[in-house]
């Protein structure tokens, strides 16, 4: 495991909220003053992490590109050349399966990967590479969900991408070596942000087909005030988003290619 993997989710929530109780714990006698702070910051960012109503205000903050309209889905054969759909994750050795499958998350992408390209008549490149360093690749592993799930052939496999910044790079290799700079760019609406600006610095033209919104009405008894579990998660992927969107511009730009 990358350490900066293991850093990262150290010290981001809900990790660095934990982090703030065990130091409220430990300094209570030394400093009791700190440890009341470190206690309130820890507990008070968990409890807004728990928030359904948080991940709605802060999705809409971050969810910055558009969905595509219905009615321009018959028009992407003409204003690009190629889908191209990002990997997130894999669930490792489904019992039901008896192999790594995809995320829900991507298979949420791989889905509407599919309708577009079965609607447009686009090519699809998937990309993601190993987990870990374990194979299979997400690449591959959404490949063979396209063909088997939903009838979908996948033209180009990027399989050495091991970030957003990564599967820019190594797609736009494969692509532009086709003559292709134009493309449909498929992603979560959280992640599509740093996911164009990282395809238009490698000099691809994109056009941005987001799904999986948070920033819609939560639908929660009370609007969303009661804690929930999957909010945690949620508010801890669009945290990473906001994080990354800050930092991307400083670690990466087109000429470190």
């Amino acid at each position: 495991m990358p350490i900066r993997y293991f850093f990262k989710q150290l010290l981001l929530p809900p990790g660095g909220l934990l982090l703030l109780l065990l130091a409220a714990w430990w300094l209570r006698r030394r400093s009791p003053r700190l440890a009341a702070f470190c206690f309130m910051l820890g507990f008070c960012g968990l409890w807004l992490m728990s928030l359904p109503v948080t991940v709605e205000w802060a999705a809409r903050a971050i969810e910055s590109e558009v969905a595509l309209n219905r009615s321009q889905w018959d028009e992407l054969g003409k204003r690009a050349q190629a889908i191209v759909v990002l990997g997130a994750g894999r669930e490792q050795a489904d019992p039901a399966w008896g192999s790594d499958q995809p995320s829900h998350i991507a298979l949420e992408r791989l889905r509407y990967a599919s309708r577009l390209a079965k609607t447009s008549g686009l090519p699809i490149l998937a990309s993601g590479g190993l987990h870990y360093g374990e194979p299979p690749s997400e690449a591959l592993l959404a490949a063979e969900a396209l063909e088997r799930d939903f009838d979908t052939p996948t033209q180009w496999l990027e399989e050495r991408s091991r970030t957003t910044w990564e599967n820019a790079r190594y797609s736009a290799e494969m692509l532009k070596a086709a003559g292709i700079k134009r493309i449909v760019l498929v992603t979560s609406a959280s992640h599509m942000p740093r996911s164009r600006w990282c395809f238009e610095e490698v000099g691809l033209d994109v056009i941005t087909a987001p799904v999986g919104f948070m920033g819609v009405p939560n639908g929660r008894p009370f609007g969303g005030w009661l804690p929930e579990a999957k909010a945690v998660w949620q508010n801890g992927m669009l945290l990473n988003e906001a994080v990354g969107m800050l930092v991307y511009p400083l670690l990466y730009d087109s000429a470190s290619e």
